[in-house]
């Protein structure tokens, strides 16, 4: 991300971009953690500041956040003590094409916006 946001960055008291056409951000973030811990341990708002940095550089910015992400194919393979693998694949199953519908809606808007 730093690669991509890099050359177009002045480093002045304004937060000057030289990105010469301003353009809609998509970002979509996955992550093993239920929505409770994406509050509780902050990640949110410090996703927040990468987001607002590139919205100055490109554009605006949108966010959506898959959580609580089904990791394995076989959890018997990996130490994964914290977690409940039954409970893993049933959100898989009922939030998954919830969250693919988002992610493809989100796409829509950006390429038209």
């Amino acid at each position: 991300m730093e690669r991509a946001a890099f050359p177009y960055s002045v480093y002045d008291e304004n937060h000057t971009s030289l990105f010469k056409k301003k353009i809609p951000l998509g970002f979509i973030y996955t992550m093993n953690v239920d929505e409770q811990a994406l509050k509780e341990w902050s990640y949110d708002s410090v996703l927040k500041a990468t987001e607002d940095h590139f919205g100055r550089i490109f554009g605006t910015t949108e966010t959506l956040y898959v959580t609580d992400t089904y990791q394995f194919n076989d959890y018997s393979k990996y130490v994964v003590t914290l977690f409940d693998e039954a409970h893993k694949a049933k959100r898989r199953k009922e939030h998954f094409p919830k969250d693919c519908q988002k992610s493809f809606e989100m796409g829509a808007r950006l390429a038209t916006t």
